[in-house]
């Protein structure tokens, strides 16, 4: 995960607020993405989760 402007080439999608943005064909292949913001005796971060973790590709679940 990183901060970026949309580009036209990202699919841009708003949360409760907030705008997430992503490259199309990533989009297409890793959704439904979750991303989930969890606290764990090691520390607290964002754990994302989406069909690329299914697959075993990519970082499809991982704290960030």
């Amino acid at each position: 995960m990183a901060l970026d402007e949309p580009r036209n080439e990202d699919e841009v999608v708003e949360e409760k607020g907030t705008k997430f943005v992503i490259e199309k064909d990533l989009f297409s292949q890793a959704k439904p993405i979750n991303i989930d913001f969890i606290t764990t005796s090691g520390g607290a971060g964002f754990k994302l989760t989406s069909n690329l973790s299914a697959a075993g590709g990519g970082c499809g679940s991982c704290s960030c």
